[in-house]
């Protein structure tokens, strides 16, 4: 099987939608960052610990998955044990990378971000 490469446009634009997240200022508390495994791409909440000691804690968010042959993407959601779900409960499920991240911000449903 061959193999499919994500958009570059796509991966700037979810790079661009991480780094503005928040204020670079609480950039030493919080941040958002993405990891790219096969055709999906996933967008975490990172923040450091809150004693200043240890690991910073990632926590997935949302997942962006590509779908070669409709040059389309699906957003999915995560639950408590971290299984992945289908995002139908909001105003989008399937479109541009551009689209989803728009509705990954308006988080309608307070699924994402709360």
């Amino acid at each position: 099987m061959p193999r499919t490469s994500l958009p570059e446009t796509d991966l700037r634009r979810i790079t661009a939608y991480c780094e503005e997240k928040w204020p670079a200022r609480f950039a030493d508390e919080v941040r958002a960052e993405h990891h790219v495994g096969g055709r999906s791409v996933t967008v975490c909440e990172t923040r450091a610990p809150w004693n200043g000691e240890g690991s910073w804690t990632h926590q997935p968010i949302a997942q962006l998955r590509y779908q070669p042959d409709e040059g389309r993407w699906t957003l999915h959601w995560a639950d408590r044990n971290s299984r992945w779900h289908e995002y139908h409960e909001g105003g989008i499920f399937t479109g541009s990378a551009a689209e989803l991240l728009a509705e990954l911000e308006e988080d309608p449903t307070s699924i994402f971000w709360g």
